[in-house]
């Protein structure tokens, strides 16, 4: 995914004017973007938005961000939109894996009295909004079928350090948060899943969203979260490999079979090996994803 596009789950018309982003994933929000006399009635329009969506057919993967486990709102949320089965539940101040786990057995139960096969219903955590989680982060999570994703927020982490800012006077992320980033992307890589950048808040300020895209991708990123349906199509250009970085991939992988048993090639003036062989098969299995 390239693009996770955050909803207000209480706000159906932002719900339709965001499937019309062009977002891989729509995010509709039970947590932040909602006052706390409203969460009810957020959960049964997010279960009706799903159920809707369901019933056109092709369209963005649906997911859902509850509140965090320790607010005593989870199973409330789980309860109401489970039964309009969605893709996956993004998980907010998450402390990984517990809590990767903990939700993971509630999921079960909700996929057994539903009916859907078990692991289904896939997790992404945010996993860098306090400084437990981040920490936490050493240890990465490894195993579990249902994470298909890590991604980080600075926002929240901000407030639990007490901080002032987390970006410098030039708009760069501060030490904290970058740690925080770069042991999401570590531990990402660790488990085997995408590492998925943070928002960017300046939703009028294409140009240092693309920034920010482009050194995220640079870096091994596979995507961004969104906050406003303008930066939709910035983020999936950057995400989006171009025809001659796919063309490149491929004859990388080309000129390694046409050479069994070598572990270093020639080619156009350069000497590649292993990395260069696994950098170019991950580029083409991402590919294949998105096209899925």
């Amino acid at each position: 995914m390239r693009s996770l596009l955050f909803v207000p789950a209480d706000a159906p018309r932002k719900v339709e004017k965001a499937l019309e982003s062009g977002a891989d994933a729509l995010i509709l929000d039970l947590e932040d973007s909602v006052a706390a006399g409203g969460k009810a009635a957020a959960r049964d329009q997010a279960a009706a938005s799903i159920a809707r969506l369901r019933g056109r057919g092709e369209g963005p993967r649906l997911f859902v961000r509850v509140n965090g486990l320790d607010t005593g709102l989870t199973d409330d949320d789980l309860a109401s939109v489970m039964p309009a089965r969605p893709d996956g539940i993004v998980l907010p101040k998450a402390v990984c894996g517990p809590d990767i786990d903990a939700l993971g057995a509630r999921l079960a139960v909700h996929e057994a009295v539903i009916g859907l096969p078990a692991g289904a219903t896939r997790i992404l955590p945010i996993a860098t909004e306090t400084a437990r989680a981040v920490l936490a982060l050493l240890k990465p999570p490894a195993g579990n079928p249902r994470l298909c994703g890590l991604t980080w927020g600075a926002e929240d982490l901000s407030a639990d350090l007490g901080a002032e800012a987390n970006r410098d006077a030039a708009g760069a992320w501060t030490g904290p948060y970058l740690l925080a980033r770069d042991l999401t992307l570590l531990a990402a890589a660790a488990a085997e899943v995408d590492a998925i950048d943070t928002v960017h808040l300046g939703y009028r300020d294409p140009a240092a969203l693309e920034r920010e895209c482009r050194d995220a991708r640079r870096d091994g990123f596979c995507g961004k979260l969104a906050i406003h349906p303008a930066q939709v199509p910035v983020i999936n250009a950057a995400f989006s490999p171009s025809d001659e970085d796919l063309a490149e991939a491929r004859a990388v992988v080309a000129a390694f079979a046409a050479a069994p048993g070598t572990g270093v090639i020639g080619r156009d003036g350069r000497m590649l090996d292993a990395p260069h062989l696994r950098r170019a098969r991950r580029l083409l299995a991402r590919q294949d994803r998105a096209g899925e």
